[in-house]
């Protein structure tokens, strides 16, 4: 039986739950691609199988913050994954700010060591800087998944240079992601 990964695409194309905008750039856009690139390599392995929160770039969940938090952890939950893939992109008034970070509910569990493996293939990948990995038990996509849950910000919408790559490249990062992941389950 294949491994289910829930990916989850953060935030709506629109409100509520739009994302950070920076460069020109939408951050709901870009999780939406390179969401779609991840479950795509995902699923083409035979040990694996994806599900998107958002199958299309028009998908909007719930009608609030709290009700499209709610959907995305329901869908996963529900559907019974194993893990649980929130795609983010990061923001600072400081334009400088770069590089790519993991959050996870508790550090020294097994979602932190597959944030681990997936920031630290992600910073391979894409020669971003490794911010580290956080435990932000506050996060409700974190708190409320009944599998191992990460958050990773894959870049700061608000550098330039991360902003191009990530919006150029989905497939560099959904790469990274996918390598992180088979690291973890041993499949590499």
């Amino acid at each position: 039986m294949a491994i289910k990964i829930y990916i989850d695409q953060g935030h709506n194309p629109q409100n509520p739950n739009a994302g950070a905008e920076g460069n020109g750039l939408r951050e709901q856009d870009i999780t939406y691609k390179i969401g779609v690139e991840l479950a795509n390599l995902i699923n083409a392995n035979p040990n694996l199988e994806a599900r998107l929160s958002r199958p299309t770039a028009q998908t909007q969940l719930g009608t609030s913050n709290a009700s499209s938090l709610a959907a995305r952890v329901n869908n996963a939950n529900s559907w019974g994954a194993n893990y649980f893939i929130s795609l983010h992109t990061n923001a600072s008034t400081m334009p400088s700010a770069s590089g790519v970070e993991g959050y996870v509910y508790a550090l020294d569990t097994s979602a932190a060591e597959l944030s681990e493996d997936i920031v630290e293939n992600l910073t391979e990948a894409t020669g971003l800087r490794n911010r580290g990995i956080f435990a932000r038990p506050s996060l409700y996509v974190l708190r409320k998944t009944a599998m191992p849950a990460t958050l990773i910000e894959l870049g700061y919408i608000t550098n330039a240079g991360d902003a191009a790559l990530m919006n150029e490249n989905p497939q560099l990062f959904a790469r990274g992601i996918y390598n992180g992941i088979l690291e973890y389950l041993n499949l590499r």
